[in-house]
């Protein structure tokens, strides 16, 4: 399941909207049935509240019938394998899922449990991912693992996944405790906006970033400087549609999509980016803003941030050097708008009480004579293990007897 979890897992799981309710006779009556084996109203009813609270793509009813068809195909082909999936690995299984969205175990599931999500429900789905994925290593490790001259033709070639730019346009709403209600209310409406002058008004009367003067126009991006775990919700916006709300630290971002292309020259992978946050006390106040202003003015690089920081407690300033998907989203998507010595004064932290003053430093781009040979063979195997789970998948559904009520 495609889902978005990570440093903000909390805050989707807190605020997601109420899944649709089933129109059915019986909760416990068919709603599928495949191979003869049956999909109750009620599973599907908590898959449904499970990838709503999980904020999966697409339409929650339709995505969650197709992915219990696909769990009862797995489940079948693990049983017909003679796996079993203990209930010492379910745990296992469960703390590391948890552990994703940076919450406990116990924590992770009184919120599941919030949402209407039985604990069951989660156990089946954790024991249905172990045991696909032990039948397809047991059934497909040997044809997936790479010979040594493809790692080596590997190696030799551009690995890069760029080539794509897009042009967005954002709304960056901040939020206070006092104002997250009204603030999530608002990026729901923004969200519904589907048309450029409409959504770019909305980004000059509300957005707390500097390209509200322009309506929120981020200009052209190469894909790969967004934050991982943001690119594939922006590759599946269409031109003119808005993308749903992304919580952020102490704010809200919508997008939409103005426009997407190919470069004539893959874009550049990224291993590293250098970066500095130097911290302002004072949020978005008038006198917080006119300092981060003045500073602007004094530094060309990040190493000028040292001298503005002397004297000031060592925790006034941060310099980070980290891989793209290490990078908080919110920094990371001020840092995608950014050349190196270039600045931006968007972000808070501290409930909106501290304004960060961004800068980047630079970027370190990926070379494959950086990468190991080991590295390199396993990527190459979990793509291509990847690949026939889904062909195998494809397989079993062909060949079932599925019948949806």
């Amino acid at each position: 399941m495609p889902v978005f979890l990570g440093a903000f897992a909390a805050l989707l799981l807190m605020f997601a909207p109420a899944p649709r309710p089933l129109h059915a006779q019986s909760l416990f009556s068919p709603a599928i049935t495949v191979n003869d084996e049956v999909i109750t109203n009620f599973e599907l009813e908590q898959r449904i509240r499970f990838m709503t609270l999980l904020r999966a793509p697409g339409d929650p009813e339709e995505r969650a019938r197709e992915e219990l068809i696909d769990d009862r195909l797995r489940n079948q082909a693990v049983r017909d394998a003679g796996i079993t999936v203990t209930d010492e690995q379910v745990n296992v299984g469960i703390e590391d899922y948890a552990a994703r969205t940076q919450l406990s175990t116990a924590a992770f599931i009184d919120a599941l449990g919030e949402g209407g999500v039985a604990p069951e429900t989660l156990r089946d789905f954790i024991r249905t991912s172990l045991g696909w994925r032990e039948l397809v290593r047991g059934r497909f490790l040997n044809q997936a693992r790479p010979s040594q001259e493809e790692v080596d033709r590997a190696l030799s070639q551009d690995q890069s996944s760029g080539g794509v730019s897009v042009s967005l346009a954002e709304v960056i709403i901040p939020i206070t405790p006092e104002t997250l209600g009204q603030a999530e209310e608002l990026a729901r409406q923004i969200s519904d906006i589907q048309d450029y002058a409409t959504f770019s008004d909305a980004a000059a009367r509300f957005s707390a970033a500097p390209t509200r003067d322009r309506g929120g126009d981020l200009g052209w991006l190469a894909l790969n400087t967004l934050p991982p775990a943001l690119r594939p919700t922006i590759l599946e916006l269409t031109p003119g549609e808005t993308s749903a709300p992304i919580p952020l630290p102490n704010a809200i971002a919508v997008f939409q999509m103005r426009g997407i292309r190919e470069l004539p020259v893959p874009a550049p992978r990224y291993s590293t980016i250098d970066y500095a946050a130097y911290y302002i006390p004072g949020g978005r106040s008038p006198e917080a803003l006119a300092t981060a202003a003045e500073i602007a003015l004094q530094v060309d690089r990040c190493d000028d941030l040292y001298g503005i920081a002397q004297g000031q407690p060592p925790e006034v300033l941060d310099r980070e050097s980290r891989a793209p998907g290490e990078i908080p989203q919110d920094i990371a998507l001020e840092l995608a708008k950014l050349d190196p010595g270039e600045t931006s004064a968007t972000l808070t932290r501290a409930d909106g009480q501290t304004l960060v003053f961004l800068m980047l430093c630079g970027r370190t781009a990926a070379v494959n004579d950086a990468a190991s040979r080991d590295d390199v063979a396993s990527a190459l195997t979990v793509q291509r293990l990847e690949s026939f789970a889904e062909s195998y998948l494809q397989q079993l559904r062909a060949d079932a007897l599925i019948i949806e009520q």
